[in-house]
């Protein structure tokens, strides 16, 4: 069952010729992954974390979130370049699960140039594949997907769905690797940012690369 986007009334209404804010996209995007959270229950918690300044923000500095807390089949939401940045734990089960829908997806394999670096072209799409980190903003027209982790059918969902993102906007589906399924609006893999882990594993910054160059 799909979707339909709502229509802000004319005194809400945003002229659609500007460019995006990207600080009113972060909290539309946090609240959107918010609720989805909660949709699904104990299941997916949700933890957001807001260390770092406007200052560094505004300037792309890089930002480091601690994940010594993140228990597994939970998310914590940062904010990087104005835009949320999700990390999810992976239970072995999803891992094991994730080639088993390889057929129904448009990329599987992260070939498609621009969203994936070449070391997430994995099945996993990470460095660690316990741990997924990606931009939580649907490859469509920059909407925020909402979290569905739990699987099996569900309203505007497929029967056999294994977990993953639903773009309410125009119902782009993804896997709990963001990647796209086939025949949907996004063209694209959802995007894996720059990241290192820390040596402990304890933490992961956002925006780095392993040569260290933000």
């Amino acid at each position: 069952m799909s979707q339909q986007p709502t229509q802000p009334d004319n005194q809400g209404a945003v002229d659609p010729t500007l460019p995006p804010d990207p600080k009113r996209r972060f909290w539309v995007a946090t609240a959107c992954t918010l609720g989805g959270a909660v949709g699904v229950g104990t299941a997916v918690p949700f933890v957001a974390s807001f260390a770092p300044s406007d200052k560094a923000r505004a300037a792309g500095a890089p930002v480091t979130a601690d994940i010594s807390d993140l228990a597994m089949g939970q998310m914590k939401v940062v904010e990087w370049r104005g835009k949320p940045v999700w990390i999810v734990r992976r239970s072995k089960v999803t891992l094991e699960d994730l080639p088993k829908h390889d057929a129904e997806l448009a990329d599987p394999d992260s070939d498609r140039p621009g969203f994936t670096p070449p070391w997430a072209k994995n099945e996993w799409r990470s460095r660690d594949p316990e741990y997924f980190i990606c931009i939580g903003i649907c490859t469509h027209l920059g909407c925020s997907p909402t979290a569905y982790f739990q699987t099996g059918a569900q309203p505007g969902l497929p029967t056999g769905w294994p977990g993953g993102w639903l773009c309410a906007c125009h119902g782009s589906t993804f896997d709990l690797a963001g990647r796209v399924f086939a025949n949907k609006p996004a063209p694209d893999n959802l995007e894996i940012p720059p990241y290192v882990f820390s040596a402990d594993g304890t933490k992961v910054t956002i925006g780095v690369e392993e040569d260290n160059k933000a």
